[in-house]
Parts: structure tokens; C-alpha cells; sequence
């Protein structure tokens, strides 16, 4: 097994104000990219600064159909801003926005390295068409997962509801060794906010990983997540506050998922196959 070290991660539970046209996305982009320097000129250098899904715009219908005007190509005003802070703070920057692609729009998470450059871009792979989400009717899905490496740990972004897809990340942690999730969302307050706390924990214990769950600010969002890869009533999950936005600096032990797996044989004493 690769050596890592340690990893100082900024989750980053941003205000988004109404954004339905791409003036507005530019300076909502830019004064994002501000906070987030002014918060980080009075701590520690971090390696990895994490948004959440779709925060260059509104999550609403009326900016989902304005995304001719608001979606982009990864060369685009979006990723140049997002680039420049990479390089400013010489971290990783994982980011999300609406996508304009050949084959159709695509809600994506944009990962720029230190230096500014695109490493990786994916795409949702499971659209959701239920409470207040109408994702179908306007995005193509992706088909491929992303893994990035950074100080010698394996991060995988998942979108909002992907975490609901148990198999999506099984394979990402027992197949392709990821060692971190960074699952960016934007979970309203509708029938399925309950639940959505109750999936994290259970993905970050059951595959004994690092997980950042992070929404966006607002009166009907809020509510982040960090889990380790073991949780009990000494060592819960950190929640972000109910509604404000907020930044979140989190130190990872780069021993603890091994320690957790010795310690707590979950992956260890599953069968190879399950008959009757």
C-alpha cells in the first residue's frame, strides 16, 4: 500500500444567492472564491478545499432552464476563477457546475490540482427525479466514476444522490483502493433531507473510509457532514451548522482506516458469495 500523509481538508458549506444567468454566476464564483481565501489567510495551509454540486448556480428549475446561458465547457469563466484559488492556496480545488457537453448538459465535479489544471471531471451518474430535485429532465448522466491522487491518498467525488447507490461506492473503496469520498450535494429540505444523514454514516462505517457529505448554505439546505471511518457515541460524525455557511478545516490520520479495519473486521469477514 501506497504511503500517505497526512491530509488537512476545507469543506465548504457556501451561500449561494440566485443565480439564473451567467453575470450573476461570475460574481457569485468570485466572491465564493474571496470568502474562502479571507477564511484560509488566518489558518494552516490546507491541501484539499471541497464545494458542493451545482455551487456555481442556483438549484432550482428556473436556473435549470436557463442552462444554455448557465452550463460551461471546462475552459470556461468557472473554471478559470476556481483555477486561480487553486494556485493561490496551493490545493487541490474540487468543485461543481453545470456542464455543457456535446451530448448534453451534465451536473460535474470539476477537480483542479495545486497548479490550476483540470485532472478530472465527473459527471453524475444517478440523476434524481423526486421532491424537489427534476435532474431528468434536464441532464445526461455520466458513466464513468473519478479517482484522483493526491499525497498519496485515493479521493472519489460522489454527487448528492449517488450516495444512495450502495454498489457505486463498494467498488470505489474495495476496487479502487479510494481511501477518501468527497460527496458534494445540494440536499433541500424536502421528504428525503431525514434521510440523507442516515446514508453518509452508513456508506463512511460500512466501507470503514473518510466521507465529506457537503451541501450548500441556506434556509432550506445547510447540515453538512464529516464521518471518519468509525463513529460511536465517543467519536460521532461532525455535523456543519443548520442553515449559515460555514467552513470546516478537518485533519485526516493517514493511519486510521487500516487501524479501523484491524480493529473492526467488517470488510475482512465478508463471504465471497452469498447462496441459499
Amino acid at each position: 500500500m501506497q504511503k500517505r500523509d497526512p491530509l488537512r481538508l476545507l469543506g465548504c458549506q457556501v451561500a449561494i444567492p440566485n443565480v439564473v444567468c451567467a453575470s450573476d454566476r461570475d460574481r457569485h464564483v468570485a466572491s465564493a472564491c474571496e470568502r474562502i481565501s479571507n477564511y484560509l489567510a488566518d489558518s494552516t495551509p490546507v491541501d484539499l478545499i471541497v464545494l458542493p454540486e451545482l455551487c456555481t448556480l442556483t438549484y432550482s428549475r428556473e436556473a435549470f432552464e436557463a442552462l444554455d446561458d448557465l452550463a460551461e465547457r471546462l475552459d470556461g469563466p468557472s473554471v478559470t476563477r476556481f483555477a486561480e484559488l487553486a494556485r493561490a492556496e496551493s490545493a487541490m480545488v474540487v468543485f461543481g457546475m453545470a456542464r455543457c457537453t456535446d451530448t448534453g448538459f451534465r451536473i460535474s465535479q470539476v477537480i483542479l490540482s495545486e497548479t490550476g489544471e483540470v485532472v478530472a471531471c465527473y459527471d453524475k451518474m444517478h440523476l434524481c427525479q423526486y421532491g424537489a430535485s427534476c435532474e431528468k429532465e434536464f441532464f445526461a448522466r455520466g458513466e464513468k466514476m473519478a479517482v484522483v491522487g493526491l499525497k498519496g491518498w485515493k479521493i472519489a467525488p460522489l454527487i448528492c444522490y449517488d450516495i444512495r447507490i450502495p454498489e457505486m461506492t463498494r467498488a470505489l473503496v474495495l476496487e479502487h483502493h479510494v481511501d477518501l469520498l468527497v460527496h458534494c450535494g445540494a440536499y433541500f429540505r424536502d421528504e428525503s433531507f431525514a434521510t440523507w444523514h442516515s446514508f453518509v454514516t452508513t456508506r463512511a462505517m460500512e466501507n470503514q473510509t473518510y466521507l465529506l457529505s457537503i451541501n450548500r448554505a441556506g434556509s432550506d439546505y445547510g447540515n453538512s457532514l464529516f464521518c471518519s471511518p468509525w463513529m460511536d457515541q465517543n467519536h460521532p460524525a461532525v455535523t456543519f451548522t443548520e442553515h449559515a455557511e460555514q467552513f470546516r478545516i478537518f485533519d485526516l490520520d493517514p493511519d486510521l482506516p487500516a487501524d479501523t479495519r484491524s480493529m473492526y473486521t467488517f470488510l475482512k469477514d465478508r463471504h465471497a458469495k452469498y447462496s441459499l
